[in-house]
């Protein structure tokens, strides 16, 4: 039972760190209708801006700040340089295009960073704070519920109760009808990457303290289970991407603790296989939505 407890604490603090990763992904696909393959290049971009800004002041905060920064800025760059550019006419497109980014971007953090992992410090405590003689959360795992939780509401308060979150989403989902409207669906859509790679890089923050440490590829394996925690959710939903950023940290922490860490990637994988047989639109979108 107490292994079970901390097995459940552990991968509810893994699951929220994929929950905010998985809504960057969904931000994008809202905007976009893409997949950013390069979110995760992007975060750890990032990720080195914190460390420079950090290592040089000393000053966690104003690290954080630098990775929320420069991952919207970013975010901004690829849109406004490179993906606006991009054809249309086939989905195919841009992927090739986000796959050459992730290439681009590993390799030139390659060249000015090495790739040597870097270690990289936390605001609050690691070690499990003892409840009744089972290690739970840490002071950490609380700080990491907290910012995703901080990002989960700052976006419902921007698509539910303002009037920017209503053009972006009539931007994505109509975007011919939306100009006709006056809305200017090209700075939305700039928007919906500026914030889409500011969350990427604020889950990049929360993860990479809990990992080996920094490098080029330090967020490969959180995108791939990202990807399949925004799959099982649902591309559309925001709330999907929470729920199955939750549920698939629980499922891999258990599979982890109870058959061996070997086995993860496989659960991962038979994860998002059952839903893409049983629910192909996900948990909780809409099947309309998908369909737009």
């Amino acid at each position: 039972m107490e292994r079970f407890a901390f097995l459940t604490f552990d991968g509810l603090a893994n699951g929220a760190v994929y929950s905010a990763f998985a809504l960057a992904l969904v931000l994008i696909w809202r905007a976009a209708r893409i997949v950013n393959f390069a979110q995760g290049a992007m975060a750890v971009a990032a990720a080195y801006a914190a460390y420079a800004v950090t290592s040089a002041t000393g000053s966690y905060w104003l690290g954080f700040a630098a990775a929320l920064a420069g991952g919207m800025a970013l975010g901004v760059l690829v849109e406004r340089g490179v993906m606006r550019f991009t054809s249309h006419s086939a989905p195919l497109n841009q992927v090739i295009v986000a796959l050459g980014l992730v290439l681009t971007i590993q390799a030139g953090l390659g060249m000015l960073y090495g790739n040597e992992f870097r270690p990289v410090g936390t605001p609050f405590s690691r070690d499990a704070i003892d409840v009744g003689g089972v290690p739970l959360l840490s002071q950490y795992d609380v700080f990491v519920f907290a910012a995703v939780l901080t990002i989960v509401l700052l976006l419902a308060l921007l698509f539910t109760k303002t009037s920017t979150g209503l053009r972006m989403r009539a931007a994505a989902f109509a975007p011919e009808v939306s100009r006709l409207l006056g809305v200017n669906v090209g700075g939305m859509l700039t928007l919906g990457w500026a914030l889409a790679a500011g969350a990427g890089a604020v889950a990049a923050m929360l993860v990479i303290p809990t990992e080996l440490g920094l490098h080029p590829h330090a967020m490969d394996l959180v995108f791939v289970t990202s990807f399949t925690a925004a799959v099982i959710g649902g591309l559309d939903s925001p709330p999907g991407a929470v729920v199955g950023g939750l549920l698939l940290g629980l499922v891999l922490s258990y599979v982890s603790g109870y058959l061996g860490s070997s086995v993860t990637p496989i659960a991962a994988f038979a994860a998002l296989l059952a839903v893409l047989l049983a629910r192909p639109q996900g948990l909780f979108a809409a099947s309309k939505a998908r369909q737009a």
